[in-house]
C-alpha cells in the first residue's frame, strides 16, 4: 500500500521526478556492488564519455533499469538478456546479453570453488533454471512484492551471468513491480532500502538457498518502507529547491528559462547540446536561457574534458543526501 501510494502521488509530477528516482535506484543498486560515485560524477557521465569507471557503470545500470521498465509488459528470456546487455555492453561486450558458459562461485578466491560461500548451478543448467523461473514469474496469484522478492532470490541463486547478476536481478524486481501495476509512474528505490543493511540482504539470500523463503520477503518489505521514506524526503527537497528558484528567477512566464529550470530537476548537469535537444532549441540560442540561471546561482559553470557544462548544485546536493541516508555498503561478499 505504501509503495502504491508513493507511486500515485509522484505520478502527479512524473515529468519532474520519474527520471531522478530511476537514477537514484540505479545508483543505489550499483552501490550494493560497491560501485560508488557522486551525483555530479554520475550526471557528468550521462552527457558524455567519462574516465570515471564507477560513474560510467552506474550510468549503464540506469540503462538497465530503463530497459527493464520498457520490457515489463512481457517478461521473457529475451527480456532478461536485453536488460543484461544494456548493463554490460560497454564493460564486457563479449558476455553482454548471454548466459554464462562457465562455472562461477562466490567467495573463496580465484583458484577454485573449494572454499566458496556459494556455488551456483552448472552453466549447462542455467537455461532450464531460467525457464522454470519465468514460469514462476508468470504466476498471477502472489502479492507483487512477495512475488518479486522470491523471484529475485531465485535469480541470484541461478546466477545466470558471469557478471552483473545483482544489478540485473534488482532491475528485474522493478520490471515485476511495473508488470503487476503496483508501480505505474515512477521507480520506487527499493535498492536504496536494501543498501541500508547489505549484510542482512546477503544473509537473506543465503537463508533462501537453505530453504527459508520468509527472510528475503521480510527484507524486501522493510526495504520498501525505507525506500518510500527516503524517496519522499528526496522529492520534498527537490520541490523546495524548485520553489526557491521561482522566487529568484527573473524571466517571462513563457520563456524557455522556466523549461530549463524544470529540466534541471531531471538532468542536473547539462551542456549546450543536451539543453538544445531536450528543449527543442537551436544550440546557438542556448546561452541566452542559461545566463539568467547563472546570474541567480541556480546554475554554476564548469568544464569536463575542456567541454563547457553547467550544473545545478542544489539538485546534486539533494541526490548526494539521498545516497547518504540510504547508507554505505557493509563489507561483505555479494552473492
Amino acid at each position: 500500500m505504501e509503495v502504491a501510494r508513493f507511486d500515485e502521488v509522484m505520478g502527479g509530477e512524473i515529468a519532474h521526478f520519474a527520471a531522478i528516482l530511476l537514477r537514484s535506484e540505479s545508483a543505489a543498486s550499483s552501490r550494493i556492488e560497491n560501485l560508488t560515485a557522486s551525483a555530479r560524477a554520475i550526471a557528468e557521465a550521462e552527457i558524455g564519455p567519462s574516465s570515471r569507471k564507477n560513474a560510467a557503470e552506474i550510468v549503464a545500470n540506469t540503462r538497465t533499469m530503463t530497459a527493464a521498465l520498457a520490457l515489463a509488459g512481457n517478461l521473457t528470456e529475451s527480456s532478461i538478456l536485453a536488460m543484461h546487455r544494456a548493463l554490460m555492453i560497454d564493460s564486457d561486450p563479449s558476455n553482454a546479453g548471454r548466459w554464462r558458459t562457465e562455472q562461477v562461485w562466490i567467495g573463496g578466491g580465484n583458484l577454485g570453488p573449494h572454499r566458496a560461500l556459494f556455488v551456483p548451478p552448472h552453466h549447462d543448467r542455467v537455461a532450464g533454471a531460467i525457464a522454470d523461473l519465468l514460469d514462476f514469474i508468470s504466476r498471477p496469484d502472489l502479492s507483487p512484492l512477495v512475488h518479486a522478492a522470491l523471484a529475485h532470490a531465485q535469480f541470484e541463486t541461478i546466477h545466470p551471468f558471469t557478471d552483473g547478476n545483482g544489478r540485473t536481478g534488482r532491475a528485474l524486481v522493478q520490471a515485476m513491480l511495473r508488470h503487476a501495476q503496483l508501480t505505474r509512474n515512477v521507480t520506487v528505490p527499493v535498492s536504496a532500502g536494501l543498501l541500508a543493511d547489505t549484510d542482512a540482504y546477503f544473509a537473506a539470500l543465503t537463508a533462501y538457498r537453505e530453504g527459508d523463503p520468509l527472510t528475503i520477503v521480510s527484507q524486501f518489505a522493510n526495504a520498501a518502507f525505507r525506500a518510500v521514506t527516503n524517496g519522499r524526503e528526496l522529492v520534498n527537497q527537490l520541490r523546495e529547491t524548485h520553489r526557491r528558484w521561482q522566487d529568484v528567477i527573473k524571466a517571462r512566464s513563457d520563456s524557455a528559462v522556466w523549461r530549463l529550470a524544470d529540466l534541471l530537476l531531471r538532468r542536473p548537469v547539462v551542456n549546450a547540446r543536451v539543453v538544445a535537444e531536450e528543449l527543442d532549441l537551436d544550440v546557438g540560442n542556448v546561452h541566452r536561457y542559461i545566463r539568467p540561471l547563472l546570474e541567480v546561482g541556480v546554475l554554476t559553470e564548469s568544464h569536463v574534458k575542456r567541454n563547457q557544462v553547467w550544473r545545478a548544485p542544489e539538485v546534486l546536493a539533494a541526490l548526494d543526501a539521498f545516497a547518504a541516508r540510504a547508507g554505505r555498503r557493509a563489507r561483505s561478499a555479494a552473492p
